[in-house]
């Protein structure tokens, strides 16, 4: 059992904010807003304790450092932005995979990364004001 300091309330805020898994860095560019004095050190020690007291669970990316999120969601998914590398929740589930597994085999888990570009980095980029062309 972790001390609650402002600096882990911080961090459950920042994900409660942001509602997606989030890196490290993405959670100390988050949380400082609350705890101006946090640190990248702290913040690794926080997700930690976090994930090992049930708070958080780890998102597993493939090629990528593992990111968190909170617990106690219903199964799903995820989206990885290629542009931004940012990642988010999927709702639900393609269904039943078992059809998928090899025969023989047990399946214990799975997960589903869907990959391209979010509805942020979608956007044509805003034209510029200012001068036209003469």
């Amino acid at each position: 059992m972790q001390r609650n300091t402002v600096q882990r309330h911080a961090i459950l805020r920042a994900f409660g904010r942001l509602d997606r898994p989030l890196g490290p860095r993405e959670v100390l560019d988050a949380a400082r807003s609350e705890a101006p004095g946090l640190g990248i050190a702290t913040v690794y020690r926080n997700l930690k304790n976090l994930a090992s007291d049930g708070h958080l669970k780890t998102v597993e990316i493939p090629g990528q450092p593992p990111r968190y999120e909170l617990v106690g969601k219903e199964h799903h998914h995820h989206f990885r932005c290629r542009s931004c590398d940012q990642v988010y929740e999927v709702d639900g589930c393609p269904g039943n995979i078992q059809p998928l597994v090899p025969k023989g085999f047990t399946l214990e888990d799975h997960e589903v990364v869907l990959y391209g570009r979010c509805a942020t980095c979608t956007k044509p980029p805003r034209a510029k004001p200012g001068r036209g062309r003469r």
